[in-house]
C-alpha cells in the first residue's frame, strides 16, 4: 500500500506506520499487536532511544539506518517462531544484494565483500555484521520481528565486526528504498514458508551460510563450546559436532567463527 507521509509504495499485504522517534519499534508494534493490530503492520522511525537486539543488547540506532518491526501471525507456535527469523535473514541478504547493486560493486572495496549468513539470523557483508533480527512474542499469536540494517553507519568497537552499506561501497541508499526491497524480499519467503513449509528456507540459507563445515565456537549463558558447524536441522537448530563428545543441538547462542583451524575465534 501508499501512505501519504513517505510515499512508500509496499505490497498490498503490509500496513505502514511512520514514526519520527521512538523508544523502540518492536515495543510499538507488541502494543499494537496487543491491541489487534493486522498481520503485516509495520513500524518504521528515523530514530530510536532504546532500540535493542538479541539477549537484551543495544542496538545503535544511528539517523540514516532502517529500523522497521512487523507483526506476524503465523500459525505453528514456536516452530513458526524459527522460521521467521530465517525467512527475515534471508530477506536482508536479498535486499542487501538489491541495493548494493550485486556483489560485484562491493568487491571494489577490495575484501571480499561476499554477503553470507551467520546463524541465527545475522546478514554480514565481508564477514562484517550489516544487520541483525530480534523476533519476540506478542499477545495472543502474533510475533514480532524487527530488523536494523546498517545503511550509513556501524557501531565500532564491537565484540563482532561490523559494517554498513555505504562503507561497502553502496552509497546513498535511502532508508524509503531499503524499506521497499526488505518488505518484497520478505513477502516472498513467507509466502514460501506459508506454501512449502521450511525445507525450502532451510536449503536456501544453507546455500549462504558462513562457515559450514568449519570449526566455530558458540557460547550458551557463559560457556563456551568448540566444534564443527554441520549443519542446520529441519527446525533450525545448529548441529555443532564435537568430535568425541557427539554432536550438540544448539538452539540459542552467539557464534564465532575460527580464523583457521585451533585458533581462538575473532
Amino acid at each position: 500500500m501508499t501512505t501519504g507521509a513517505c510515499h512508500i509504495e509496499l505490497p498490498a499485504f503490509y500496513h505502514l506506520i511512520a514514526l519520527d522517534g521512538v523508544a523502540s519499534t518492536n515495543d510499538e508494534a507488541l502494543d499494537l499487536a496487543a491491541r489487534g493490530a493486522g498481520e503485516g503492520t509495520v513500524v518504521t522511525a528515523r530514530r530510536q532511544s532504546a532500540g535493542r537486539g538479541r539477549r537484551g543488547r543495544k542496538w545503535q540506532s544511528d539517523e540514516g539506518n532502517l529500523f522497521l518491526s512487523l507483526i506476524l501471525r503465523p500459525r505453528g507456535g514456536p516452530r513458526a517462531a524459527s522460521a521467521m527469523g530465517f525467512a527475515g535473514a534471508l530477506a536482508i541478504a536479498d535486499a542487501i544484494a538489491e541495493l548494493m547493486g550485486g556483489v560485484a560493486r562491493a568487491r571494489q572495496t577490495g575484501r571480499d565483500a561476499g554477503i553470507a549468513l551467520k546463524w541465527p539470523n545475522d546478514v554480514l557483508i565481508g564477514g562484517r555484521k550489516a544487520s541483525g533480527l530480534l523476533i519476540e512474542r506478542g499477545a495472543g499469536d502474533a510475533l514480532v520481528l524487527g530488523v536494523g540494517i546498517n545503511l550509513v553507519c556501524h557501531p565500532a568497537h564491537t565484540r563482532y565486526p561490523a559494517t554498513d552499506l555505504s562503507a561497502e561501497g553502496a552509497f546513498d541508499v535511502p532508508v524509503p528504498v531499503a524499506l521497499g526491497a526488505f518488505c518484497a524480499a520478505f513477502l516472498r519467503w513467507y509466502h514460501c514458508w506459508q506454501d512449502d513449509g521450511f525445507g525450502p528456507l532451510r536449503e536456501a540459507w544453507l546455500a549462504r551460510a558462513k562457515g559450514i563445515g568449519e570449526g566455530i565456537s558458540v557460547e550458551i549463558e557463559g560457556t563456551r563450546f568448540d566444534g564443527i558447524f554441520r549443519t542446520i536441522d529441519e527446525s533450525g537448530a545448529l548441529c555443532l559436532d564435537l568430535g568425541p563428545a557427539g554432536m550438540k543441538k544448539v538452539t540459542a547462542g552467539d557464534v564465532y567463527f575460527h580464523a583457521s583451524p585451533g585458533k581462538a575465534p575473532c
